[in-house]
């Protein structure tokens, strides 16, 4: 019989989760399940294993099959937490409303009304989510209150949840004040380490995406930063990957965009087996990255792959088309952006609010002054400042004053626009926006040479282009030499020199004036090799067959990996799911149009196309199975696993090397060690 099959696979399944070992968990429940012998009570066991091992599809399946173990059994109340699971994960992974409602619908005929049960509590939470991502935030007001008033009687993780849901709510009504406390109270929860590792970095995810939505980016980099710190330990699914994604939105801000862009690629892997549409987050940000760093064409690649995920890639392709002399195009993108917006179901990004719109008026002042269109640019700042008064942030009040600096200089007010323009520098560089306070810096430079000061507007030019420079790694001038000879700036300090050594079965590491002994791992020879060569891209492949090869330490004679393929794209049960998916959408769709509603079949129809073309990828001529490129796909995902592993015990045995590993190695397709070039580590073997 197979070891991951059989009598005590389920028990030690439980073990292998309890210590943090997803993957031999994941392998003994799936063997057990092959086998015959996991009981339907297992099947949650099996659905929360599956996520924090990276396998969306199993854990969505296994919920459903906890739903008709719960319906067999004449247990209504568990058939209805399991389709509340299934909704839940639907929700947040995948994006897609229409299945998340058929589910949801199920849950609420099989649960009686005024329960105080967890089903219950946990229903309020997906509900209130549902709306606020549909746009629906009056609708969603209710059931977020739900989840806290039931949660806090019997269930702390969805009460926690709930009152979150409840927060954003109130701000994006513009009831801030409100919000931010609630949101204190929430964050509570995940400090006290009494939720789940789930629901804790849910909390921790919503927090982040609250107040970054709300331009409130000093206490969002206090949060990122504890989400980090408990991410290194505690996270499963796709949450290392969610907080990667607002680390590289802390960076960019920051001005240091070779790190948010190293941050995000290493995201975008990371939430490729769980994300759908929204995995066009990432990639939006990515595109923003690069603008930043003027790589106009690379921002482009981002922005349309964003969109090809069925994500909204505006205000950033507009400002690429800008970037790339195609003002028209760019215009027209901004203004169809404003008049007919998106409502792409997003939690980092709730469609149809005030804050959604707020970077696109931005954009468009910028947009429509270039193409000559004054009256639309007035329009968009004077709405754009009644944003930032209603929400009394400094990014938005900056954002705003450069707006309006924009148009009194187009208007001919040089006098005026230097008073905004000023403005906006100052809360730029209160915010710590180095970007953004360059950019108005820029406009400031015109409006005082406009204004015949010529020389204040050749400081404020020469102080913003050093800036940009050094965020687009532009080379810096050369530091003036010292007729002593060098001085302290060129020595390498001892300490700078690393060693990643192997020695027999462990790793002698130093790093930073510490030494640790680390055991052997398939990963720290990956890690070796990419140590070895900073800045270099190793394809997997070449990372496999050269840790296979005769002379390769540690691995005997093994073979190299052979081409072929990885079988079919999608297997047929990933095929069931969709067309289960699909099914699901119909439905929904056909009760739309019976209802009358309009912008629900809307919806509906746009997730219908979205899973045909994911489902007709799988599929070539004449309707064949599609065959993955599978050894290369392979090697990604066992290579990144293993580097994931190594750095993760790296890190329990020297906490400050294993930080600098997670900022610096980036993990895919190609592989590479990423250090600073102004701070390289100096790593021997």
């Amino acid at each position: 019989m197979d070891d991951d099959a059989g009598p005590g696979a389920v028990e030690r399944a439980r073990a292998a989760a309890a210590r943090g070992d997803w993957q031999q968990a994941f392998d003994l429940l799936v063997g057990a399940d092959a086998d015959g012998s996991l009981d339907p009570g297992d099947l949650p066991l099996l659905g929360e294993v599956a996520y924090a091992a990276g396998h969306l599809d199993v854990t969505i399946e296994a919920w459903e099959r906890a739903h008709a173990a719960g319906m067999r059994s004449g247990n209504p109340v568990a058939a209805a937490g399991a389709a509340v699971r299934v909704a839940m994960h639907l929700l947040f992974d995948t994006a897609l409303m229409a299945p998340v409602r058929g589910w949801l619908a199920r849950a609420e005929a099989l649960l009686p009304e005024g329960g105080q049960t967890p089903a219950h509590a946990w229903l309020g939470v997906v509900r209130a989510y549902e709306r606020m991502l549909t746009g629906d935030a009056p609708g969603a007001r209710p059931w977020a209150r739900q989840a806290i008033e039931v949660g806090s009687a019997c269930d702390p993780a969805a009460c926690a949840i709930g009152r979150v849901a409840e927060a954003r709510l109130l701000i994006l009504d513009g009831d801030v004040q409100q919000g931010l406390a609630l949101l204190d109270r929430a964050g509570l929860a995940t400090v006290s380490g009494d939720l789940d590792p789930l629901s804790t970095g849910v909390v921790y995810c919503e927090l982040v995406c609250a107040l970054q939505g709300l331009a409130q980016y000093d206490v969002a980099e206090q949060w990122t930063e504890a989400m980090e710190r408990w991410c290194r330990t505690n996270a499963i699914g796709s949450l290392h990957g969610r907080c990667r994604v607002h680390r590289a939105e802390i960076l960019r801000l920051r001005g240091s965009c070779d790190d948010a862009e190293a941050e995000v690629l290493t995201a975008c892997e990371e939430l490729r087996p769980y994300l759908r549409r929204e995995l066009g987050w990432p990639l939006d940000e990515l595109g923003r990255i690069r603008l930043h760093k003027g790589d106009v064409a690379g921002a482009e690649e981002a922005l349309l792959a964003a969109h090809r995920a069925g994500w909204d890639p505006e205000p950033g392709l507009a400002l690429v088309r800008l970037a790339q002399g195609d003002v028209a195009t760019a215009a027209a993108s901004v203004r169809d952006a404003l008049e007919r917006p998106s409502r792409v179901p997003s939690k980092e990004r709730p469609p149809d609010t005030a804050l959604q719109r707020a970077p696109l008026l931005g954009a468009q002042v910028e947009i429509e002054i270039v193409a000559g269109d004054l009256g639309r640019a007035r329009s968009a700042a004077a709405e754009l400042e009644a944003t930032a008064a209603r929400f009394g942030t400094n990014a938005l009040a900056a954002d705003a004053a450069l707006a309006r600096g924009r148009v009194r200089l187009a208007d001919g007010d040089p006098g005026g626009a230097e008073e905004s323009l000023s403005r906006a520098v100052s809360l730029w560089n209160e915010v710590g926006a180095p970007y953004e306070a360059a950019r108005a810096r820029m406009d400031l430079a015109e409006a005082c040479a406009a204004g015949g000061a010529g020389h204040r507007a050749g400081l404020e030019r020469d102080a913003a282009r050093r800036i940009l420079e050094g965020i687009r790694g532009s080379p810096a001038p050369d530091p003036p030499v010292d007729a002593a000879g060098p001085g302290p700036r060129d020595e390498q300090p001892v300490e700078r020199v690393s060693v990643f050594h192997r020695e027999g079965d462990y790793w002698s590491v130093v790093f930073g004036g510490r030494s640790v002994l680390v055991r052997d791992l398939k990963g720290m020879r990956y890690l070796a090799r990419l140590l070895a060569d900073p800045g270099r891209e190793h394809h997997v492949l070449d990372l496999v067959a050269a840790e296979r090869s005769p002379g390769a330490p540690g691995t005997g004679s093994a073979a190299p990996l052979a081409p072929g393929d990885a079988g079919e794209v999608l297997d047929a049960q990933a095929k069931a799911a969709y067309r289960r998916r699909l099914a699901e959408i119909d439905d929904d769709l056909e009760q739309a149009h019976a209802s009358g509603d309009a912008q629900r079949a809307t919806q509906a129809d746009t997730e219908r196309d979205f899973l045909l073309r994911e489902l007709a990828g799988a599929y070539g001529l004449g309707g064949r199975h599609r065959r993955a490129a599978s050894t290369s796909e392979r090697a990604r995902a066992a290579v990144t696993r293993a580097v994931r592993q190594a750095m993760a015990r790296i890190a329990e045995h020297h906490p400050p090397l294993g930080e600098h590993l997670d900022r610096t190695i980036r993990t895919g397709t190609y592989c590479a060690y990423l250090p600073d070039p102004r701070a390289p580590a100096g790593w021997r073997s």
